[in-house]
């Protein structure tokens, strides 16, 4: 079987990949760092070094992302699970040179991107799954779809992070409703407040209020669970498109189950995205 992971270079998605090493016989890792990558693989056995294969990616450039979909198509011919792992906060507005704001494009639409990219492999498969890190930071999200960058409206860090993690579940749900006749199961999943980095990038309360809560935060490797529960088990038919908490499916907020607006995200990443799909 085939994995691809995104952002196993660190946090929860580097201890997926290294739980997932020995399920596997081909993973691909997307990310960045390369040097970072080849450290980890360095770790693993020879005969497990051998399944790794790095792939570049940036989540912010479109293109880069067209071109590991490219590459990993150029090196098998189906995918059996993908892990949309890959994200972070931002202090600050930025702007991509794609013209995206970066929390939306790092968190979303690189992904979006890819796993549409991706499709014609994970279809060839007999087990196909893809699996996105959202939050409990959803219930937080206050979407305006015709204002995607803040270009209207003050910038919030964590306002936009929740709106962000809001679609992975809508876009996880989506690709249920829209594939999941064809044999592609989907699941969106609360990894735990994990003590990562992840608290640097913010400003303001939500900060002062991620440091007031690190003696209680749990580790990458507690905050992998779910992932590789995800990834290394038969999911009940009856939980495809389901959030999961602490590997058990949990009701998401009422924006996350709605059809209105896991459509309206469909069709408005689909046509930001048109130059690259």
């Amino acid at each position: 079987m085939n994995i691809a992971i995104t952002g196993a270079t660190s946090g929860i998605g580097e201890q997926a990949l290294k739980s997932l090493i020995h399920d596997f016989e081909q993973i691909f890792i997307l990310a960045r760092n390369e040097k970072k990558a080849n450290d980890i693989i360095q770790e693993f056995s020879k005969e497990d070094q051998k399944k790794c294969i790095f792939i570049y990616i940036d989540l912010a450039d479109m293109d880069s992302v067209v071109k590991a979909a490219e590459k990993i198509s150029s090196k098998t011919d189906h995918l059996d699970v993908l892990i949309n792992n890959a994200g972070g906060i931002f202090k600050e507005k930025e702007i991509t040179k794609d013209g995206f704001e970066m929390s939306l494009s790092a968190n979303h639409l690189g992904h979006y991107l890819l796993t549409n990219k991706l499709l014609p492999l994970l279809l060839k498969s007999k087990v196909s799954k893809v699996i996105h890190v959202s939050s409990e930071a959803h219930r937080m999200g206050n979407v305006n779809f015709n204002d995607l960058n803040y270009d209207k409206r003050s910038f919030s860090s964590f306002g936009f992070y929740a709106n962000v993690k809001l679609f992975n579940i809508l876009f996880s749900k989506s690709l249920v409703e829209k594939f999941g006749s064809e044999g592609l199961k989907s699941y969106a999943l609360h990894p735990g407040v994990v003590k990562t980095n992840f608290g640097q990038e913010t400003a303001g309360a939500f900060s002062f209020l991620w440091k007031l809560a690190s003696p209680f935060m749990i580790t990458a490797e507690q905050g992998a669970q779910t992932t590789i529960y995800l990834a290394k088990n038969k999911i009940d038919d009856k939980h495809n498109g389901a959030y999961f908490k602490k590997s058990k499916p949990v009701t998401p907020s009422r924006s996350a189950n709605s059809k209105s607006m896991r459509d309206k995200l469909w069709n408005k990443s689909s046509e930001l995205l048109e130059k690259w799909m």
